[in-house]
């Protein structure tokens, strides 16, 4: 599937994304017209899925991170998909993510502060239907944090 080509393209596309083509090709030690077709082809074979940006969403101010762990109500058969579909309007909610198990989903919450955090909780959240649990973890910091595959 994949050559040692392909994988240099990739690793030094994940240790610098926002590089040009040119730039990605001659650090992988290739001409920049056979580095395009690669990740041209790459994009095709869904490898690689498109580019980002990545905002800090602290520096505008939202101070609060929560992770709330959700147990819905598994004897209604449209619950899973009633619920996502209402979390998914929420704003402050910026990750969304179903599990099998105890937990049926996971929500990572964004707020300004505590105060802004509850008036989510009281107003958005816990007014999401066939909520039977929720348990709120509180992100106190992130040790480790990488999109990136050893290629």
């Amino acid at each position: 599937m994949l050559d040692d080509t392909d994988r240099r393209l990739l690793r030094h596309l994940q240790a610098d994304p926002g590089q040009s083509v040119a730039d990605l090709a001659r650090t992988s030690g290739v001409a920049a017209s056979r580095a395009y077709k690669r990740l041209e082809r790459l994009q095709a074979m869904g490898v690689l899925k498109g580019q980002r940006a990545v905002i800090d969403w602290r520096a505008l101010g939202y101070a609060v991170e929560v992770s709330l762990r959700v147990s819905l109500d598994k004897t209604e058969p449209r619950a899973f998909d009633e619920f996502i579909a209402v979390s998914r309007e929420v704003p402050e909610v910026s990750e969304i993510q179903t599990f099998l198990g105890r937990v049926d989903v996971r929500l990572t919450v964004l707020a300004r502060d505590m105060r802004h955090y509850q008036e989510i909780y009281r107003r958005r959240i816990l007014t999401l239907p066939h909520i039977v649990d929720v348990e709120a973890l509180m992100h106190v910091t992130t040790i480790k944090d990488v999109e990136t595959l050893p290629l």
